[in-house]
């Protein structure tokens, strides 16, 4: 059998491309606050949280390839386009995203040529097993962005679902493991959000 040609592997990797763009059509529980509140896609959350990387790579625990954890930043929600966003604070739904996402995960790479798609299904096993430097801290600002953003939009979403102080220290304790220094500023912006009733005590 003849090796694949670079126009065929062209061919494979441009619809993989208009593939993910269904990516911002799947909204997100935080809403924009510059565009009239509308909620988020997670084409823009994987924008925001890979700057976000690059900006704070200095406050990781430990040295990353910072390249490494951009592209596990725009690669981790592409899943998303089969499996949908979970909400954090949804534990339930959270027990089956898993195995959803990684049907997901092999049908979306599954379009490429078998080596890129093994390059992008090894990193995001990586970024979902959470072992490595790079997995720790990239998962850790995963997981502060979207408590960022509600706490600059009055808590919104922590109002809106009824979240509890406990719980969102539960679910963000997480972040310490990427960063000791960020996990000390979600500490105090939470604690601020109770004094200022925007999360239930």
């Amino acid at each position: 059998m003849s090796e694949m040609s670079a126009f065929e592997r062209l061919e494979k990797q441009l619809a993989l491309i208009v593939e993910i763009d269904q990516l911002k059509a799947v909204l997100r529980r935080t809403r924009v606050k510059s565009d009239d509140g509308r909620l988020e896609n997670s084409a823009e959350h994987s924008w925001q949280v890979a700057l976000m990387a690059l900006l704070l790579e200095e406050h990781a625990n430990e040295p990353v390839d910072i390249a490494k954890v951009v592209k596990m930043l725009l690669l981790h929600d592409v899943v998303e386009i089969d499996a949908g966003d979970t909400f954090v604070y949804d534990l339930e739904a959270a027990k089956l995203q898993p195995e959803k996402e990684l049907k997901a995960a092999k049908r979306i790479f599954g379009m490429l040529p078998v080596d890129q798609r093994d390059v992008l299904m090894s990193l995001w096993l990586e970024f979902e097993a959470g072992e490595t430097p790079e997995a720790r801290y990239g998962k850790a600002l995963d997981r502060m962005l979207p408590m960022l953003l509600n706490y600059h939009s009055e808590g919104q979403s922590w109002k809106e679902y009824g979240v509890r102080y406990d719980q969102a220290l539960t679910i963000n304790g997480k972040i310490e493991k990427g960063s000791a220094l960020l996990w000390e500023k979600v500490q105090m912006m939470l604690s601020e959000a109770v004094e200022k009733g925007w999360l239930k005590k």
